[in-house]
């Protein structure tokens, strides 16, 4: 029923079922930990505080039947009400205790059990976002994320990698730790100079969170060993310093289509982008060509500002959960640019070269070919 107060029908859970088994499409406003505990099949969850904000990007045709329901029917009737003062047409909330809903033989999903309870009360806050919930750290628990460089950009990305429940992070390097290191490497500390740096991060990490797989390769990424180092994770990360390592880590992660999350610092300024193998450019359709090295000096030639790599590390970890959950735009054909001295950020648009020797449309095809004699010999 409707009346003047009430610019949308109101039913009770039988008719609510019957309206869903004719097509209505179910939107339950409640919270994150409550859809958890059980929901009505096939539902969209978009809680009551973002309805106004995401309606139109979760239903965009505003005459399309919708059934909207709560716990009880006081949080529906109010996203009921703000929806048809939006102009949409066909809005009916369901003012009824959701369990009468499974009482009326309600397609009802009940929880999955993703989490351990000890994993839903560390991450309780990653769970209340929609683009996340159980499912999505889920995902970020079976994560093997690979970091090129335990050092300025290694070491907040691994922090927050870490504390967010990336279950397996890998490092590559060879290094010790300095004491000049420690005014922006923050995974390390004075009491641990001379010590190798690989140890060091997972020292750190396993005391911010002990269920975090640390893999340690103490040795140097070069084209020898590329391959075997990037091949059984998900997502590499380069944090580092010269050309040559970056041209051999972006022709193997091309080859083997492992997206790779690029970062690089220069005194005040950062760079970000991400490389996506055949969905966007790599980095040799950014510098074709190699530069000479002097136009990309290490910090210990160039200098750097200590919190630089912890802005663009921040930036590069962010990528690598979009990437992991799959969710959001990534920088993919995007160059971000830091200006930490005037505090802006620009952003160039990357092209994908059609003849670029690694992803090229030649190399395209031809590994598309590849893939599919491999999979039709297995």
């Amino acid at each position: 029923m409707s009346n003047d107060q009430t610019p949308f029908r109101e039913v009770d859970a039988a008719e609510a079922v019957a309206l869903a088994r004719d097509g209505y499409r179910v939107i339950d406003v409640r919270e994150q930990g409550e859809w958890d505990a059980g929901h009505v099949a096939g539902a969209t969850l978009l809680p009551l505080a973002d309805v106004a904000e995401r309606i139109g990007e979760v239903v965009p045709d505003k005459v399309a039947p919708l059934l909207l329901h709560c716990a009880v029917g006081g949080r529906s009737a109010r996203a009921a009400a703000w929806l048809t003062q939006m102009g949409y047409t066909n809005v009916v909330s369901m003012k009824a205790p959701i369990g009468h809903w499974k009482e009326q033989g309600g397609a009802w999903e009940e929880p999955k059990q993703l989490l351990t309870p000890a994993q839903q009360r560390r991450y309780s806050r990653h769970l209340l976002i929609p683009e996340v919930g159980q499912e999505g750290q889920r995902k970020l628990l079976d994560a093997r994320v690979l970091l090129i460089g335990a050092g300025g950009l290694g070491s907040p990305i691994g922090l927050y990698l870490a504390a967010s429940g990336v279950g397996t992070i890998g490092f590559v390097d060879d290094d010790v730790v300095d004491e000049s290191n420690l005014q922006r490497q923050v995974l390390h500390g004075a009491d641990r100079v001379g010590m190798l740096k690989v140890d060091s991060a997972e020292l750190t990490i396993r005391a911010l969170n002990p269920e975090t797989n640390v893999v340690k390769h103490v040795e140097r990424l070069d084209a020898g060993n590329v391959e075997r180092l990037i091949g059984g994770y998900d997502v590499i990360v380069d944090g580092t310093d010269n050309f040559d390592t970056r041209y051999v880590l972006n022709d193997a992660a091309v080859k083997l289509r492992k997206p790779v999350v690029h970062g690089s610092i220069y005194r005040w300024d950062g760079q970000v982008t991400t490389f996506v193998p055949f969905e966007g450019p790599c980095y040799r359709c950014m510098y074709p060509t190699q530069p000479p090295d002097e136009l990309a000096p290490a910090c210990s030639v160039a200098g750097v500002l200590g919190v630089l790599p912890g802005i663009v590390g921040m930036l590069q970890a962010n990528e690598v959960f979009k990437l992991v959950l799959g969710v959001g735009e990534t920088l993919a054909g995007r160059l971000l640019i830091l200006d930490a001295m005037g505090t802006t950020f620009d952003e160039v648009r990357i092209w994908r070269d059609p003849a670029c020797p690694a992803c090229g449309e030649g190399v395209e095809h031809a590994a598309a070919a590849s893939g599919a004699w491999v999979a039709a010999q297995a």
